[in-house]
């Protein structure tokens, strides 16, 4: 199967940014292989320890987060937002965390109202999310009645992790997700903090020439995108959600139940997953970087592919690796 997923791979092969890619089929690694360039100017080359920016396949962590915080008795699903977080306006009363976990909030995004010449150099925080929202006495649509992918909604989640727990969001993280599971280089990533060893550098083909475009005016938001990891730690991660290691058995089913309908009309969306037939997946896309995770649960398959680029997006090349494995574990008539 090496052979097949290299061909799949071929052009993140050489002197370019590069990509990892991990199967794990029956709880076992069985596909880790990595292509190309983590950093161009210093001749990385890329490894299964490279560690990617995740983008919104961080949302993944979020949720869990939360769902960690309802299992302590610390919080409930259907608190409503402002009980955490007063200061967001009046439209914001009718907002739960259900609704902010499915993207039903109708919250504006932090994105449209922020500084438009903002830079990698003047760059917004999880809690300049939420004074951007203070101003912002409205919603897209009532509350629940309907789907809009909300970057703001899992920002207020980090900041509710952190009222909840008593920690900063980054800690938290670390002391009951990564640390517990032994990812041991999986970090949300905060500049002067924190460091990202193995660390992928994010490109962009300009001009027909690759150039780093590694950092974004909203690259330091954590509850939204803001973690590093590598195709070894993601191991980890995907291995902890079949049993009650981490989230019970409950919890576990709440994240990839299928809560709301997207505008794909082939995706739900659960807490911090899409959900598309016997398929749980999310990607992730930031300046330099496309990202996915698929699992198919049923089949015991797993199939992540991280690049630090910024097109194309990988969630089909990840359907065609997992294909290869899917049909061969198909019984012969």
């Amino acid at each position: 199967m090496n052979d097949a997923v290299d061909a799949l791979m071929r052009d993140y092969q050489g002197d370019v940014p590069g990509a990892s890619v991990l199967v794990i089929e029956n709880g076992k690694s069985v596909v880790s292989r990595s292509y190309g360039r983590a950093d161009l100017e210093a001749r990385v080359a890329a490894s299964p320890r490279t560690n990617y920016r995740l983008a919104s396949v961080s949302k993944q962590f979020t949720a869990a987060s939360v769902l960690l915080l309802a299992q302590d008795g610390k919080l409930g699903l259907d608190d409503p937002v402002r009980k955490w977080l007063p200061s967001l306006p009046g439209s914001a009363d009718a907002i739960t965390l259900k609704h902010l976990l499915t993207h039903t909030s109708g919250l504006i995004d932090y994105e449209d109202v922020m500084a438009q010449d903002a830079t990698e150099n003047e760059q917004v925080h999880d809690a300049d999310v939420l004074r951007l929202l203070e101003s912002q006495d409205r919603t897209y649509f009532v509350p629940g009645s309907d789907y809009r992918y909300s970057n703001s909604g899992y920002a207020l989640l980090a900041l509710i992790v952190e009222k909840a727990s008593g920690k900063p969001y980054a800690a938290f993280l670390h002391d009951r997700i990564f640390a517990p599971l032994g990812m041991s280089h999986t970090v949300a990533y905060e500049k002067g903090v924190s460091t990202v060893t193995d660390r992928a550098y994010g490109y962009s083909l300009v001009g027909g020439k690759w150039q780093r475009t590694d950092q974004s005016s909203t690259s330091a938001v954590l509850g939204d995108g803001g973690i590093y990891s590598s195709i070894d730690d993601l191991a980890k991660w995907d291995a902890a959600l079949y049993d009650d290691r981490l989230l019970n058995a409950q919890s576990r089913k709440l994240a990839a139940t299928p809560w709301t309908k997207t505008d794909d009309p082939a995706v739900q969306y659960g807490y911090g997953w899409r959900i598309s037939g016997d398929s749980q997946w999310h990607s992730g896309e930031t300046i330099g970087f496309r990202n996915v995770i698929v699992r198919y649960p049923k089949a015991r398959l797993t199939v992540v592919v991280l690049t630090n680029r910024d097109d194309p997006e990988p969630y089909r090349k990840a359907q065609q690796i997992a294909a290869l494995f899917l049909l061969s574990s198909k019984p012969t008539q």
